[in-house]
């Protein structure tokens, strides 16, 4: 069983739409696959209707940005399976808000530099619940400023430490974010925890028994990395997952659908997890 649990659509950063990433997948022989766009559920019934035409499972997922107040610096939480998903909507819905507060005030800054429109920007927007950093450098590529997405012109404005037009603001505290989850019966993963620098994290939140498991295949994270999460794992009886983290044209490295995957073993201890919870109401 081959099983990628991390991929983005248009609903969120991604540039293709749910069919496209369903139908790659099908192509690529897995046989699960969870389509995590970033604080919102807007992929869940159209992705089971077209699970069902291609002949893949879907495992319903959402990857919801939260706030590590102890360091002041973003984390990202996978949440699986959710048996009450309304029970998030709220919280999907402050995010989308967040994202787009920010980028409308990076989309400004931008304009001071470079002599494109807001409605340049938001063309690339049309079927995502919120505007992303890739959003704004797709406008400036459509308009020569850049050749690539990740490049000199991508540090210059938007590198979290130096970036000129970066903008950044606290999401929800982790914690919340986490309890909010369990409410909602689902199951708590940290995502890529190299890109965020969330190993101590993972560590105090995993001692409290506050997460269920941690994403350590993805390409963030090499070698080691992964060795210091399998201790963490190993040590709190983590869940073990990996995905692709796909976004199409907007990956920041090549990364194709089921680049990374998790086992057969540790996908099932997610949908028996799920259904322990569901079943006590």
């Amino acid at each position: 069983m081959i099983c990628d649990l991390h991929c983005h659509t248009k609903l969120s950063d991604g540039s293709l739409g749910i069919e496209d990433v369903i139908a790659q997948a099908k192509k690529t022989n897995i046989d699960v696959i969870s389509i995590t766009d970033h604080d919102t559920m807007a992929s869940f019934s159209r992705s089971d209707i077209l699970g069902k035409r291609h002949e893949v499972q879907i495992l319903h997922g959402v990857e919801l940005s939260a706030w590590d107040k102890e360091r002041q610096r973003k984390v990202h939480i996978l949440c699986y399976a959710p048996g009450k998903p309304d029970r998030l909507e709220g919280l999907c819905l402050k995010s989308c808000e967040i994202r787009k507060a920010c980028s409308k005030e990076m989309i400004d800054r931008v304009m001071e530099k470079y002599p494109i429109t807001l409605e340049s920007v938001l063309k690339h927007t049309t079927s995502s619940k919120s505007i992303f950093k890739q959003h704004i450098m797709r406008a400036l590529i459509d308009y020569g400023y850049a050749l690539e997405f990740y490049g000199e012109l991508d540090r210059e404005l938007f590198n979290p430490k130096v970036g000129s037009c970066y903008v950044e603001r606290a999401y929800p505290d982790v914690n919340f974010v986490l309890d909010l989850i369990h409410t909602a019966k689902g199951v708590a993963v940290m995502a890529h925890p190299a890109l965020y620098d969330s190993i101590e994290l993972l560590d105090e939140l995993s001692a409290k028994g506050k997460i269920d498991g941690v994403e350590i295949g993805h390409y963030s994270a090499d070698e080691n990395y992964r060795a210091e999460l399998k201790k963490i794992a190993d040590k709190y009886g983590l869940i073990e997952t990996g995905g692709s983290d796909f976004h199409g044209l907007y990956n920041s490295v090549p990364t194709h659908i089921g680049s990374e995957t998790t086992s057969k073993e540790n996908y099932e201890r997610i949908i028996k997890l799920a259904n322990k919870m569901n079943q006590k109401g």
